[in-house]
């Protein structure tokens, strides 16, 4: 990993922690409620931050959680530039983080294969 890339993998640790908190104390929006900032990716010029997000104990959707947290953007990225001491904040991108789903969905077609190979063996003796 060169010196660069190392560079951008602390800066996105510490966009996750500086955002994760600012949800937490001064999003005021009913519509965002609790989150989970899963990941931090930015991009090469550091202009874009993507934010991976999880709903938990949800009262809304996915989808208003994202116009939420979309919504509140301009706002964290402002705080995140004082707080990070960075002259240009990147830009925050929000996403719905569905690893969690396709793993599960994964983990499930697995199951069912596994069960299905089973069941092909004791047909056949």
């Amino acid at each position: 990993m060169s010196a660069a890339d190392s560079r951008v993998r602390k800066i996105e640790a510490q966009l996750q922690r500086v955002i994760a908190a600012l949800i937490v104390r001064e999003v005021r929006d009913p519509r965002v409620g609790h989150v989970t900032i899963t990941a931090v990716r930015l991009a090469a010029d550091l202009g874009l931050a993507r934010v991976y997000f999880v709903p938990f104990a949800a009262e809304n959707t996915a989808d208003e959680v994202l116009r939420g947290l979309t919504r509140a953007g301009g706002f964290l990225r402002g705080q995140v530039g004082r707080e990070l001491g960075l002259r240009h904040a990147p830009r925050l991108e929000f996403q719905l983080d569905d690893t969690v789903e396709r793993a599960a969905r994964l983990s499930g077609l697995i199951d069912r294969a596994r069960t299905e190979d089973q069941a092909k063996d004791q047909a056949k003796r």
